[in-house]
């Protein structure tokens, strides 16, 4: 049996896994009115061509996912961690998509509609392809099956044609992923994040090949990034304010072989629990952020 066959059958059994996880019980009709809670479905979602009628702490999501946009008329049901029940009684959703990461809402979410639960980022399972499965079986479950198979590919693309400019820019270099926490501190992806898997889908080196926590991050300390002199950081935001002015006066930040030689990073805010809209975007602008380097 060939890789690409396999491959396929792995992808087709973990979407139909992930169409099974409320409770195994078969799918009702396409419903007309939708509610998110979790930001990953809610940009599969959104790229599948479909708006829902209320979703969960659209000021930041348009501040960190940014792409696919929300539509003004959706209406806000306030923190992912403090949903205001109330509102999405008033939207009179036939649907509720959450994840586990926000399973603590399902007992009130099921008093205003079903609730539907598909979670993206699981230990142990690869991100990107995760994603693909999530995308496919919410187009099944959404009467949207057609659109998936173009986001997939549509993703493929981007990140492919993006990844020709990066490597042509770093020069064989590997590159940290970083999100700072402070002067001191970093959060750096591993391969089992979806920003890692999107720069190996890139053809870029990891610069981090340690084990990471359930998140695909690891906590260190600025100094590890001194292990490897030849890479380039990539600082992908959030990231707390005023932490570029306080790496500026960080001995330890100002003293790594990258810093000195101007192979710094500046990422715009990118949800590394995002699905395959965020891979896309997130390879645009890293491959953005490099080319002028080149």
């Amino acid at each position: 049996m060939s890789a690409d066959l396999t491959r396929r059958r792995l992808l087709i059994a973990a979407g139909a896994a992930l169409a099974l996880s409320a409770g195994g019980r078969a799918w009702a009709a396409a419903p007309e009115r939708l509610a998110v809670i979790d930001w990953a479905l809610l940009e599969t979602v959104l790229a599948l061509g479909i708006v829902p009628v209320a979703a969960a702490e659209l000021r930041q999501f348009r501040e960190t996912v940014v792409e696919p946009p929300v539509p003004a008329g959706v209406a806000d049901l306030g923190l992912r961690g403090a949903i205001n029940f109330e509102l999405l009684r008033l939207a009179a959703p036939d649907l509720i998509l959450n994840s586990a990461f926000h399973a603590w809402a399902d007992p009130n979410l099921a008093r205003i509609a079903p609730v539907e639960t598909m979670s993206i980022h699981r230990p142990g399972v690869a991100p990107y392809g995760a994603a693909e499965a999530a995308t496919r079986a919410l187009s099944l479950r959404l009467g949207r099956a057609a659109a998936a198979e173009a986001v997939i590919a549509d993703t493929a693309a981007v990140i492919a044609t993006a990844g020709v400019a990066a490597r042509a820019a770093v020069g064989g270099r590997p590159v940290f992923l970083v999100t700072p926490g402070d002067a001191a501190h970093v959060s750096a992806f591993g391969p089992d994040s979806l920003p890692g898997a999107v720069a190996d889908r890139m053809g870029l080196a990891n610069a981090w090949g340690a084990e990471t926590r359930y998140g695909g991050t690891a906590p260190v300390g600025i100094e590890a990034l001194a292990a490897r002199p030849e890479a380039w950081i990539a600082l992908i935001g959030p990231m707390p304010p005023d932490t570029l002015r306080r790496l500026g006066r960080a001995t330890l930040w100002q003293a790594l072989p990258a810093v000195r030689e101007g192979r710094v990073l500046i990422i715009d805010p990118v949800n590394p629990f995002g699905a395959l809209p965020t891979a896309a975007r997130f390879a645009r602008l890293l491959s953005a952020a490099m080319v002028p380097h080149g």
